[in-house]
């Protein structure tokens, strides 16, 4: 069998440390992530084959999380949550899962179904293999750093932002591919419901794209005319 690289993303911090427990003794190389976040840091520094993701996580969906791997990846995808409705499984299935597992869930049944998949790996080309481990290493994610106050390109050197700067980045990487109104960017950052205020915002998010730019890089924020912004690329929060 080839060597199988997973990452799996459970909330409950003991069923996690048990999940990798068992499936490092079985020959996998196995890395935990607690919450999105971490998964998303994880993805950034490591290739991997497959997720194993539950839905309910504290910062985002795992079903966010199976969209974003199935759009940029091709690796395989078991969900593992505590759903079990008809329609939570056809939600888990349209975001791109291969399994769907309903805790509670043994992990010999879990390692069960990676073995399943093993099999399909042991019978895959080679070229078809390396395909996968190009596209996992190509995942590229900015990294919105709260201690200091810094923006980290996926290529480059960190970019010091001002406190303003850094809340308007955390307020939309806190609300993945949604647009955040206006009104509410001016609420999270204290600005009043002025005119004057207003200008201020646009003056901010102004300095803040020519820094990005003059860095080398490409704005990571678009702007919905009339209704406010979101990101143009993945930014986590460390």
């Amino acid at each position: 069998m080839k060597q199988i690289r997973i990452i799996i993303v459970e909330d409950d911090r003991d069923l996690l440390e048990n999940m990798v427990e068992y499936l490092t003794l079985l020959g996998y190389e196995v890395t935990g992530a607690a919450s999105a976040g971490e998964f998303y840091y994880h993805l950034s520094q490591q290739t991997y084959l497959l997720a194993v993701l539950d839905i309910g996580l504290p910062d985002q969906s795992g079903l966010v999380l199976a969209e974003y791997v199935r759009k940029n990846t091709s690796m395989w995808i078991i969900m593992l949550t505590a759903r079990s409705t008809l329609d939570d499984k056809l939600a888990g299935l349209k975001c791109g899962a291969d399994f769907y597992l309903v805790k509670p869930v043994d992990c010999s049944e879990l390692a069960a179904t990676i073995a399943n998949l093993a099999a399909r790996l042991d019978e895959m080309p080679e070229v078809v293999e390396q395909e996968l481990l190009r596209e996992a290493a190509t995942l590229a994610l900015w990294k919105l750093e709260r201690k200091g106050w810094r923006l980290t390109p996926p290529q480059g050197d960190s970019i010091k932002l001002t406190s303003k700067e850094f809340e308007f980045l955390a307020s939309l990487s806190s609300r993945s591919n949604t647009i955040v109104a206006r009104q509410d960017i001016m609420k999270i950052l204290d600005y009043p419901s002025t005119e004057q205020a207003s200008h201020a915002l646009e003056s901010m998010i102004y300095r803040l794209r020519k820094k990005i730019e003059e860095a080398g890089c490409e704005f990571p924020v678009k702007t919905s005319h009339g209704e406010g912004y979101c990101l143009s690329a993945d930014i986590i929060s460390i």
